[in-house]
């Protein structure tokens, strides 16, 4: 039986096959519930028959759910499908619904020969975009590779398969699965390759190995089989990419060269660090290389310690006893001489400085500069004039001073300025017009940042249920997206509170409760029950329900008990 026509979750058709891994088979489908055109993946069988692995894959595939950015490929739902194979018997089959992307995989496209130096920059900025986003959430994407980046048919990057690589390593596989997952090996990291714990730099090592691969139009290692490309990750030092692509330029060969350090305390420490490092070559400089304690040292601890060369010389030479002392040294007198010289200079100048009598008057060629904020530039420079000090007026945006006020003077006030000294008053010409950003669907934190950025105040946090937008996610605004306001206004943020408000269903008909809960507006999961010791009614009203009627967690699962004796 084919998967094409099946419908999941009784909302979810599948369409034809528009992709196929080592791990799923992509088949576009359609929501019947919203109307939407979606991407569904069905994890081949030969994984699916793991329990583990499908719990771990469920969870993960949460993870992912969680995460909204436009450089990452949005996963919309999970679950699993009891399917009839060939031979009567059922299995279930996971399957993840997430954002249909219309376009290419990176990986189409460098088959065609290597990328401009200019286009693999803005892809690989992308990619770097996505893993900021991801790894200051937690998540470790673990198999970064062009299979896995998709390019729109408008040239936006998307970063999918968030989760569904740390569900596969953390699973119990068997060897013919395993097989079918080392198809990535040309993209792994030294510590992925030996077994070692994995951290937001091996992704950082893989997006090394996609940049090389866009530059050079291969990677950079190649064998016979996984195991061999794995070693070489590991024991062998790649080529500059202009070995290969003579157009490359000497800057993008120091990034990657650096991206691809084996040691992963002597590579890129975060997605920032890797892509400041990218727009920089990317312009034709080559960047300045950061020392290991500066960029090692701050987010994953200080690189285990070793001893320096210098080091070892200087405990040689304290701890060899056959060194002889060959310069004369000075005579004992002339020793204490300089030190009673010095002490006699000393005790004069602390006796000359407590002889001093401070004094509060300036001096009488100087003046202080006043405080003139708030007056106008008449007052303010009438002010000056009295002082013997010359104005010149300069104009600026404020959202705290009133128009025509003064905001500042340059020097500031309380600065002591000689007669031939131009005093700048600048002066406020008003809050300035900004537009409220969209924010959307972001990160509370993201929300505040760009609003702050606008010369906007954030303002208050409200939590409001929602039955699709994830916890702490940014609902609405007020004033809303895309007003026009000025510089200062406070704006307040309604954000989800990850949770739904589940209605009473007890004497409501199982088809009317189902219903309600599958809504739109609650999107909750409804569980039948029947009860056979009570005798059935029509319609089958609802005796009890396992959620009490309040706020629940998206996405709960209700069980709803109806008699059916």
């Amino acid at each position: 039986m084919t998967d094409e026509g099946r419908l999941l979750a009784g909302r979810y058709r599948v369409g034809a096959l528009i992709g196929r891994g080592g791990m799923a088979d992509v088949h576009i489908g359609t929501d019947s519930r919203l109307g939407r055109t979606v991407a569904i993946k069905l994890l081949k069988s030969s994984l699916a028959a793991d329990p583990a692995f499908r719990t771990r894959f469920r969870q993960e595939a949460q993870a992912a759910a969680r995460m909204a950015h436009p450089t990452i490929v949005r996963v919309f739902d999970a679950g699993e499908e009891t399917v009839t194979d060939s031979s009567g018997g059922e299995t279930q089959i996971p399957f993840i619904v997430m954002e249909y992307v219309d376009g290419r995989l990176l990986k189409d496209i460098i088959h065609e020969g290597p990328l401009a130096s200019a286009e693999a920059v803005r892809i690989i900025d992308g990619v770097l975009t996505a893993l900021e986003y991801s790894h200051r959430a937690g998540v470790v994407h673990r198999d970064i590779k062009p299979g896995n980046i998709m390019i729109t048919k408008t040239g936006q990057v998307k970063v999918m398969d968030f989760g569904i690589a740390r569900a596969i390593s953390d699973s119990s596989t068997t060897v013919a699965q395993t097989t079918a997952i080392l198809g990535t090996a040309s993209y792994f990291s030294p510590e992925q390759a030996k077994g070692e714990s994995v951290d937001a730099r091996t992704d950082l090592y893989s997006t090394g190995v996609v940049l090389f691969e866009m530059l050079a139009g291969r990677a950079p290692f190649r064998g016979d089989s996984p195991v061999a490309v794995a070693y070489q990750h590991v024991s062998e030092t790649p080529v500059k990419p202009s070995s290969i692509n003579a157009r490359v330029s000497p800057a993008l060969d120091t990034v990657v060269l650096h991206a691809l350090a084996k040691d992963r305390f002597a590579r890129y420490q975060s997605a920032v660090e890797f892509r400041n490092d990218v727009e920089t070559a990317g312009s034709g400089q080559i960047p300045v290389r950061r020392t290991l304690d500066e960029s090692g040292a701050g987010l994953f601890g200080a690189p285990p310690a070793s001893a320096s060369g210098s080091e070892l010389a200087l405990k040689q030479l304290s701890e060899d006893e056959t060194m002889v002392r060959t310069q004369r040294r000075p005579p004992v007198i002339w020793v204490w001489a300089g030190i009673l010289s010095v002490i006699v200079i000393v005790i004069s100048v602390m006796i000359w400085a407590f002889s001093l009598t401070p004094s509060s008057d300036l001096p009488d060629n100087s003046r202080k500069v006043p405080s003139l904020t708030g007056q106008t530039y008449e007052k303010a420079q009438n002010q000056l004039l009295d002082l013997d000090l010359a104005a010149t007026m300069a104009q600026e945006a404020s959202a705290t001073v009133p128009k025509d006020r003064v905001t500042r003077t340059d020097p500031p006030a309380g600065t002591i300025a000689q007669p031939t000294d131009v005093i700048k008053v600048y002066v406020s010409t008003g809050a300035q017009p900004v537009e409220v950003p969209d924010v959307a669907n972001m990160p509370i934190a993201d929300a505040q940042a760009a609003i702050t950025a606008l010369g906007l105040v954030p303002g208050s946090v409200t939590q409001e249920n929602s039955p699709s937008i994830a916890a702490n996610l940014v609902l609405s605004t007020d004033p809303p997206a895309l007003s026009a306001e000025k510089t200062g206004v406070t704006v307040n943020f309604t954000v989800s509170s990850g949770l739904v408000t589940l209605p009473d269903l007890v004497g409501q008909s199982l088809v009317a409760a189902s219903d309600l809960l599958g809504g739109a507006d609650v999107q909750l999961v409804p569980m039948p029950t029947p009860d056979p010791g009570c005798p059935s009614k029509p319609g089958s009203p609802v005796t009890k329900q396992s959620l009490p009627a309040g706020d629940v967690p998206q996405k709960s699962q209700v069980t709803l008990t109806y008699c059916a004796g």
